[in-house]
């Protein structure tokens, strides 16, 4: 086993917890902190009333030893850890990780419609797509938030995450002209997009932004081709194209896409640890809450900008 190297500049790792508000977690909370490094060997596993724990004077190994796992849990929230956290002697680094609560609900009071035309146009504008009239589009819109919470969450977390997704033009979010209702999940939705968009994605895929999935139909029946995102280690979005069904929109050739998010990013872990799972527990789908949490995690560890869908969890 290599010796740890006596580094002139110390190893620092500061974890940082917030809560489901994207905030950090309330003065006062206690919090189990656990670190351990690439070898597994824990260095630190202790409770603090702080959102933040910072340790220094951590050694070098140059090796995969400096790969760390930070973990924290508090009563009442659910556990979150990240890896790898990679040390670096002299820069200091930190380990956001955000804890909901096990009872938390989703906290829609940022997203009534109004405000959403005005903050969120895109999202607004797709809900409304297709719709006979303003007040229907509004009504069907209430109706989603106050009666299935949790498709609503769905829908914006993959609108958020797409929004953030730069393809060689544009966003995938441009591409789309018509939600399919009736198609709508906690998990996944459904829309009518663009044709060009299968284009665009394959480009963003040769520039290594995306890799495409073998036997998509085997877990997205009716798709064609599949392409997953590989920017995070986590919740990365998929979208699954379905050339085989058509129809125009406003005049625009359309295909059927289908975007959802995935825990997992290495497909192994996906079948065997999100798939297999839901498929024994029947019923069984992805939960918005946890995507939310993995997503936000993981752009917080690559330096994005926030993932910030107009809901929280409280």
């Amino acid at each position: 086993m290599a010796s740890p190297k006596a580094a002139v500049n110390p190893c620092v790792i500061t974890v940082a917890v917030f809560d489901g508000s994207r905030q950090p977690m309330a003065a006062g909370q206690q919090v189990l902190f656990t670190v351990k490094n690439g070898n597994q060997k824990q260095v630190y596993r202790d409770f603090q009333q702080a959102s933040r724990l910072t340790l220094t004077d951590l050694p070098f190994f140059d090796n995969s030893h400096d790969n760390y796992t930070v973990i924290a849990s508090a009563n009442g929230y659910e556990q979150a850890g990240f890896f790898p956290v990679k040390a670096l002697p002299g820069v200091p680094v930190e380990a956001d990780l955000m804890l909901l609560r096990r009872d938390g609900n989703f906290n829609f009071s940022q997203a009534g419609w109004e405000k959403l035309r005005r903050d969120r146009a895109d999202m607004a504008k797709l809900l409304a797509a297709g719709v006979a009239s303003a007040t229907t589009a509004r009504n069907r819109y209430e109706d989603l938030l106050e009666r299935k919470a949790p498709v609503l969450a769905c829908y914006f977390n993959l609108m958020t995450a797409m929004s953030q997704i730069q393809l060689p033009a544009g966003t995938p979010v441009k591409y789309f002209r018509e939600l399919i209702w009736d198609n709508m999940t906690q998990a996944r939705f459904f829309v009518w997009a663009d044709a060009e968009i299968v284009n665009q994605v394959r480009r963003a895929a040769g520039q290594g932004a995306f890799v495409r999935e073998l036997a998509a139909e085997k877990y997205h029946p009716g798709a064609t081709v599949s392409f997953k995102q590989v920017q995070f280690g986590e919740a990365n979005v998929q979208l699954s194209f379905h050339e085989n069904d058509r129809r125009m929109v406003a005049g625009v050739n359309c295909i059927k896409v289908e975007p959802d998010i995935d825990y997992f990013k290495d497909p192994l872990a996906h079948a065997l640890l999100e798939v297999l799972p839901n498929a024994l527990k029947r019923g069984r789908l992805t939960d918005p809450r946890q995507v939310y949490a993995l997503r936000w995690i993981a752009g917080r560890h690559a330096g994005v900008p926030e993932f910030d869908p107009p809901y929280t969890i409280s």
